[in-house]
């Protein structure tokens, strides 16, 4: 009985804590952050780096770099339910996180830039089957925007109520079913 308590305590302990971002010291890794999402929702983790990786991935979400987790001018972000254990790749530090690399027109001077036609609109699909929250992934770019193209469901889609948009993608809620046009831009 006594064994079954303390293992029962030592669930309830591992269960109970909040995920946060954490400092750890990885012996293959050197300094690493815990970042995670928090109810599908975006998060920053505040970092020195110029760029990360991956290291381990902590959530049953697949981290993909580009679409739920990547590293800019503000940080580290995940966003989508990723949940992962980052590294700096580089070996280059922001000091003191002070925006160095920032030239101050959005660029990162070692970051990634879209190539040629990345800036651009096309419509996208997505449907709440069964009045359930779905998210439709497509990356917008800093300064894309969304509008509902046609609507196809009897529900109305309200923006901000049963619909919306990150920069990650395009959700939808209670019925909504669209086609999205999407403005995608890089800035």
């Amino acid at each position: 009985m006594t064994h079954r308590l303390t293992a029962l305590a030592a669930l309830v302990m591992i269960f109970a804590a909040p995920i946060s971002i954490v400092r750890a010291q990885d012996h293959n890794h050197g300094d690493t952050v815990d970042c995670e999402s928090r109810d599908m929702g975006k998060t920053r983790c505040h970092v020195s780096w110029n760029d990360a990786r991956l290291v381990r991935q902590l959530s049953d979400t697949q981290c993909v770099r580009g679409e739920n987790w990547g590293i800019d001018q503000r940080g580290l972000w995940v966003d989508r339910g990723c949940a992962g254990r980052f590294v700096a790749s580089s070996g280059r530090h922001h000091p003191d996180n002070d925006q160095a690399g920032y030239q101050g027109n959005g660029h990162d001077r070692d970051g990634w830039q879209p190539g040629p036609g990345w800036d651009s609109r096309f419509n996208v699909a997505c449907a709440s089957q069964n009045f359930e929250y779905r998210f439709c992934a497509v990356d917008l770019g800093g300064a894309g925007r969304v509008s509902v193209a046609r609507q196809v469901s009897n529900s109305a889609c309200v923006e901000g109520r049963n619909w919306g948009a990150n920069r990650a993608g395009v959700w939808v809620d209670q019925g909504c079913a669209a086609e999205f046009t999407v403005d995608r831009r890089w800035h």
